[in-house]
């Protein structure tokens, strides 16, 4: 496939048609078993962490991903690390999910290591010491504990 056979939007921006499973691997087109995609636009703070913790404990670690990913892209410069950290952190849950579990550990101390500068004063009620916490008891297996709380909202 080329960058030409991309699936776009209206506007001609890549956008992603086809049907994913709940843990982000692609479908064949029209596989009914796909799961609902997700906005590509980025969502207010407030309501991106809310949506992403609704995807974490459903079981889809993926789409919360690109939730925070968008929110990364779209936020301020003070903030990217913060957002690109929560992203890596639940691709780092995917890869668990997938059964990858060296995958899962790159990840998961990628994103740590970027939420870890604002453990002192998280933006957005981020719960990053809860994150760090919850990494440190359950990192070597996170498929075997409840999903991580975002925010303690």
């Amino acid at each position: 496939m080329t960058s030409d056979d991309r699936d776009r939007d209206d506007l001609g921006r890549p956008r992603q048609a086809r049907p994913r499973d709940a843990l982000g691997r692609p479908l064949p087109y029209g596989d009914p078993r796909g799961v609902p995609p997700v906005s590509e636009e980025p969502l207010p703070p407030p309501q991106a962490l809310a949506e992403a913790q609704r995807l974490l404990t459903s079981g889809r670690a993926f789409s919360a991903h690109e939730v925070l990913e968008a929110a990364w892209k779209a936020a301020p410069e003070p903030e990217r690390e913060l957002w690109q950290g929560l992203a890596q952190f639940c691709v780092g849950l995917t890869h668990a999910q997938r059964g990858n579990r060296d995958g899962s550990a790159r990840l998961l101390a990628r994103g740590v290591a970027r939420l870890r500068p604002y453990a002192d004063a998280p933006p957005h009620g981020v719960d990053v010491r809860g994150l760090l916490d919850w990494y440190d008891a359950h990192g070597a297996a996170p498929t075997e504990a409840a999903p991580p709380r975002l925010s303690g909202g």
